[in-house]
């Protein structure tokens, strides 16, 4: 389960809470600036470095990897002038996203969501920054971002981005951070799919297992996707300027995407809220099925039992004529087998005829 760190009750509104040494993860800055004819892309070492992107017309993407080194996103921020309040909100780990607008500058708080390396659902907490030129990204943890498909459009100068402000790469990441909950919402429903068909052959406890872990998956999905949906809703509606008339269509269309990942959500929910009762249905039939089995051998074996009772009494016969003459048959034996043969046969054409069976 995901943490909140939270500064102690009672400290001022800046007041940042450290993570734990094993939370934290070192700093680095990497830069990508381009413009229609140009692009660069390269790893900062020092702040100061970053001086010259305010002072050209290009469009700076700064993202800095790992939050362990606090004096040094300190720095980035009287840099870029980022309000006090949106650094803590860097810091702060678990949070909500929400999206805050501050003196030029728009600041939005997301979840990216992938599978790890044993196909565990990690959420990481990952801060926009919006300025007039350039675009901050703060990311949890270094090598885990879901940008590169944004990385190899500029790269390759594909599409118009590289025409067009920082307000529309703004847009391409929030837009990248949203379609990845897509093929994680697919893996949830391929796997509802191939336990509803299990669940209805063979119910067992590691299938209801299942069932808990991938409603405690979506239960986290919806968590993250729903309050995004409220950031971008905001941002189509931004009145700052920082996002202009061109772009907002595809702050609308991003929008959508939100709105059509929730509705997935919620079908998966409600079919997997089923899931309980299928199981016990399914259970219960399987159940039903051993016990009329169990009750047709049962019948079947009451009057073989009967039979071999009555046989074997033992009557003296030579005392009455009356005490089973046919135990001094020579084929005494041989008649008693056919004639319980005979009736277990019988029961089993009726109980087919029936539809017992």
């Amino acid at each position: 389960m995901q943490k909140l760190h939270y500064p102690p009750p009672g400290s001022a509104p800046t007041t940042v809470p450290v993570p734990a040494k094993s939370e934290s993860h070192p700093t680095t800055i990497k830069l990508i600036e381009y413009d229609a004819h140009s692009f660069v892309e390269k790893e900062v070492s020092a702040v100061d470095e970053l001086v010259d992107c305010l002072e050209n017309e290009k469009v700076t993407w700064v993202n800095i990897e790992g939050l362990g080194s606090l004096e040094l996103l300190h720095e980035i921020g009287q840099l870029f002038q980022i309000h006090t309040l949106a650094i803590t909100d860097v810091l702060t780990l678990g949070q909500r996203p929400h999206l805050d607008a501050y003196d030029r500058q728009i600041f939005l708080l997301m979840q990216m969501v992938y599978h790890n390396e044993e196909l565990e659902l990690v959420f990481e907490q990952l801060s926009i920054l919006v300025g007039e030129r350039f675009v901050l990204t703060f990311q949890e943890e270094p090598g885990h971002d879901v940008f590169e498909p944004v990385r190899t459009r500029l790269r390759e100068g594909a599409g118009s981005a590289r025409f067009l402000r920082n307000d529309y790469l703004a847009y391409a990441l929030v837009d990248t951070v949203i379609d990845h909950y897509f093929p994680v919402a697919e893996k949830i429903g391929d796997a509802i799919e191939d336990l509803e068909e299990t669940l209805l052959e063979k119910p067992t406890r590691e299938n209801l297992r299942q069932v808990h872990e991938i409603r405690a998956a979506l239960a986290l999905l919806r968590r993250a996707i729903w309050p995004q949906r409220d950031v971008l809703l905001r941002l189509w509606h931004d009145d700052s300027g920082l996002f202009s008339d061109r772009t907002m269509p595809f702050i609308r269309d991003t929008y959508d995407h939100a709105l059509a990942l929730i509705d997935l959500l919620e079908s998966y929910r409600d079919a997997t809220a089923n899931f309980m009762d299928l199981y016990v249905s399914s259970l219960t039939m399987r159940t039903n099925e051993i016990v009329r089995v169990l009750t047709v051998i049962s019948s079947i074996f009451i009057p073989l039992t009967f039979i071999a009772g009555l046989y074997g009494m033992n009557f003296d016969r030579s005392s009455s004529v009356l005490n089973m003459p046919e135990l001094s048959s020579p084929i005494g034996y041989p008649v008693v087998l056919l004639v319980m043969a005979a009736v277990a046969g019988g029961m089993l054409l009726y109980f087919k005829r029936k539809r017992w069976l």
